[in-house]
């Protein structure tokens, strides 16, 4: 049986590219007869608010979204995450941000910048003398990883080139994404990730876990971004498109046709509910660029 979930983060209430991976997640889902799972990621303790998690579930309730059950707040899952951090090759690092930024430009065009080892080889003594309190990364091997992405196709990576080794968990404490995705999706049975391209190039780090780990691979499936006119992805930190704002002016029937039709689901962009579309949904009616999104929205 397939297996999804929706996955988002309480930082903020969701825009409409949220919405639109929820939407096209849980299609994908039921249309195949399968089971959704709910996950707040909440591991970023400082912009996680429990008013956010509150309006997650309300608002994708109230968008037809529903789900058969919901997984553990990441939050309180530090143990879990520490017992498979502990079957992994792990190093500290002592870097800090600045050091990092100002020895190498970004690597690729999201920002990931890599890192070249520098505390990989520290000896004991070394690693004594330091005062900071380190953060941990994964010793990566060279390996080249590659998947078929169920949009984008065929995708290789050596993850040690691409981005070099990478963090697991923070100086803080607070296991990095990367670590707890991978054993939440795994232990939580799924089968099916669909998310936005932006993460396409974070996936080879994510399957090198998966099988350090023992775990089986899901099926990824990455979806186009909702962009604006300038192509810049919409963001919940500037509140582009913030679904409280649009529930004031649409219904939820009208958002999900406006979606629908952006994704060439629909051949016009009236007012349709989640359950009417799932027979006729299929990925292969995706566009693989990216969505031009305000201009339904006049």
């Amino acid at each position: 049986m397939t297996v999804g979930r929706f996955a988002p983060s309480p930082s903020g209430r969701m825009h409409l590219g949220n919405v639109f991976t929820a939407l096209l997640a849980w299609l994908s889902v039921r249309s195949q007869g399968g089971k959704m799972l709910l996950r707040i990621e909440d591991l970023d303790p400082e912009r996680s608010k429990p008013e956010f998690i509150h309006a997650l579930r309300e608002d994708l309730l109230l968008l037809g979204l529903d789900w058969e059950e919901e997984m553990p707040l990441q939050s309180g899952r530090a143990e879990v995450y520490e017992t498979y951090f502990s079957k992994l090759p792990v190093y500290p690092c002592y870097c800090t941000r600045k050091e990092l930024h100002s020895a190498r430009a970004p690597h690729s065009s999201d920002g990931t910048f890599l890192y070249e080892g520098t505390c990989r080889h520290l000896s004991p003594a070394q690693r004594a003398e330091k005062s900071r309190a380190p953060s941990w990364r994964l010793a990566l091997d060279h390996r080249e990883i590659s998947f078929i992405d169920g949009i984008y196709g065929l995708q290789k990576q050596i993850p040690a080139q691409a981005c070099g080794d990478f963090i697991l968990r923070r100086a803080d404490g607070v296991y990095a994404y990367q670590l707890a995705v991978v054993v939440d999706d795994a232990l939580g049975g799924v089968t099916e990730v669909v998310r936005g391209r932006d993460l396409l190039d974070s996936t080879p780090r994510q399957i090198w876990l998966y099988e350090r780990l023992g775990f089986p691979v899901p099926k990824f499936i990455h979806v186009p971004l909702l962009v604006a006119p300038d192509g810049r992805r919409l963001s919940k930190r500037e509140a582009d498109l913030d679904l409280s704002a649009l529930l004031l002016r649409y219904s939820p029937q009208e958002l999900t046709g406006i979606l629908a039709y952006a994704a060439g689901l629909t051949d016009s962009p009236g007012p349709i509910t989640p359950q009417e579309l799932i027979h006729s949904f299929a990925w292969s009616k995706l566009p693989q660029e990216n969505i031009s999104i305000l201009e339904y929205f006049k």
